[in-house]
């Protein structure tokens, strides 16, 4: 009995081993026929994409835009001055009101722009 199921568990172990070779060494295939394609016009070059985003600015400009209203909201909080506070409390009534097209618009941008799918926040309105 004992040698029946380590006979299977050596069976399986050796299955999931050489199904994770071969899945190795389809990848590294698949790699290799990209770079040639790449290499002969026939695919665009990618990492030149990849190595401009690293340097790209626009994800620091949406965080410090989408800040700048957490800071002074923040700020008009601290500060203990009611005509801060009511007007904080006006930005946030007329940035509530924009139009939906607007707000659609807006959150896809910040989407694209981190890589998020924003689909299903406009298909929730």
């Amino acid at each position: 009995m004992w040698f029946s199921a380590i006979k299977l568990a050596v069976s399986a172990g050796s299955h999931i081993y050489k199904k994770k070779q071969e899945t190795k060494m389809m990848m590294a295939d698949a790699a290799a026929k990209t770079a040639q394609r790449m290499a002969s016009g026939e695919l665009e070059y990618s990492g030149k994409l990849l190595e401009s985003r690293n340097s790209d600015w626009k994800d620091e400009f949406i965080l410090i835009l989408l800040s700048v209203p957490i800071v002074m909201l923040g700020w008009s909080v601290w500060s203990d001055n009611p005509v801060h506070m009511e007007k904080m409390e006006l930005f946030f009534l007329h940035f509530g009101n924009l139009p939906l097209w607007y707000q659609t618009i807006f959150v896809g941008v910040i989407a694209s722009v981190y890589g998020l799918k924003a689909t299903h926040l406009i298909k929730g309105k």
